[in-house]
């Protein structure tokens, strides 16, 4: 099927970069293991990227905005309206994840797959409107399939963009009010979990408003029952066109040979579509951190996951990621910078 590029082979990781950092790493002027998480994250680095020395100066972030036809049901604290407000507030550089790409001194893009406001034309922003939001997913699929693909496709576009930047390191963060609804919908039926287990207050509903978005989710479960098995038909029937183009630019990146540094629960259940589409991109990923929504949880550890940092976030935006590439970059520098023993004249422990 030369139009399903999603099923295209990841790049295969480097097993004699790998076996050679981890060479280095157990000739380093410390006990073994006594950097943890770091030591492994490093010698992870090292094989996806092929060198000895992994590095990841190069950062491209890439927000996907999208809106849901699903808000229609009361499962949002926040007007609709907010989705295009905030694409204008990351472009003008007054959002979280506009500061912190600026701090890590990171290549930030704007993609807009489609909000209410198709009209909506702001300098910075590739508009690309797939549609005026998904459809409510209590009636049907969320999208057709033709939207479906072009915001896998988008994302895809991206990563390329990222790898032609010569990017080391990417990270896809997510706009859309009532995206946690979709999210948790999908999670449900991948995962086949009970939906209270997967949802939360998102952006701040209270428990009565927990309990209605559980209630909304049950009922598109049921709709779309028939479906479950197929991943590619699910994300189309309750994902948003955000988390389609995170779909594609995780699966395209694994694919190009581009480390991914995955954000939060919505981005994390991303992730989980695109392992459930190619099982070979899960190797490419790497998870930021566990967020409040207590969904991530059950997510991550369906991926096997082991999150950087665990701070509480409930943002987005690929807010939490971000804030693990500093991590990331000591991680490598420790690895890169540190002695041997032989280089130091330390004497290590007897073998």
């Amino acid at each position: 099927m030369t139009d399903s590029w999603w099923l295209n082979p990841c790049k295969a990781i480097d097993a004699q970069a790998y076996e050679q950092a981890l060479a280095r790493q157990q000739q380093l002027t410390k006990p073994a293991g006594s950097l943890g998480q770091l030591e492994a994250l490093a010698v992870q680095l090292a094989g996806l990227q092929g060198q000895v020395k992994p590095a990841v100066d190069q950062l491209w972030i890439a927000i996907f905005a999208g809106d849901h036809g699903v808000v229609a049901e009361g499962v949002s604290a926040y007007p609709q309206e907010v989705t295009g407000q905030m694409l204008h507030n990351f472009v003008s550089g007054g959002a979280a994840i506009s500061v912190l790409a600026r701090q890590l001194d990171a290549q930030l893009e704007v993609v807009d797959l489609g909000t209410i406001t198709p009209s909506l034309s702001l300098p910075g922003v590739r508009h690309l409107n797939i549609g005026a939001g998904t459809a409510n997913f209590v009636n049907g699929p969320a999208m057709t399939a033709a939207q479906g693909r072009l915001a896998l496709q988008a994302g895809r576009d991206s990563a390329l963009r990222a790898r032609e930047s010569g990017a080391q390191l990417f990270i896809g963060g997510e706009m859309g009010i009532g995206n946690t609804t979709a999210a948790s919908a999908l999670a449900c039926a991948l995962l086949d979990c009970q939906v209270s287990d997967l949802t939360g207050p998102g952006t701040g509903l209270n428990a009565q408003g927990v309990s209605h978005k559980v209630a909304v989710i049950e009922r598109a479960l049921t709709v779309h029952a028939g479906q479950r098995s197929d991943g590619l038909q699910t994300l189309f029937n309750l994902g948003g066109f955000e988390i389609a183009a995170l779909v594609g630019a995780y699966l395209a990146c694994a694919q190009e040979g581009i480390v991914v540094l995955v954000d939060g629960f919505i981005c994390t259940v991303a992730a989980l579509v695109a392992t459930r589409l190619n099982p070979a991109s899960r190797e490419w990923l790497v998870f930021g951190h566990r967020g409040a929504e207590p969904g991530h949880r059950h997510v991550l550890q369906s991926l096997d996951a082991q999150p950087l940092l665990e701070l509480g976030l409930r943002l987005g935006e690929g807010s939490g990621a971000a804030l693990a590439v500093p991590l990331l970059r000591l991680a490598c520098a420790l690895h890169g910078q540190m002695a041997t023993f032989a280089e130091a004249a330390v004497a290590d422990r007897p073998a």
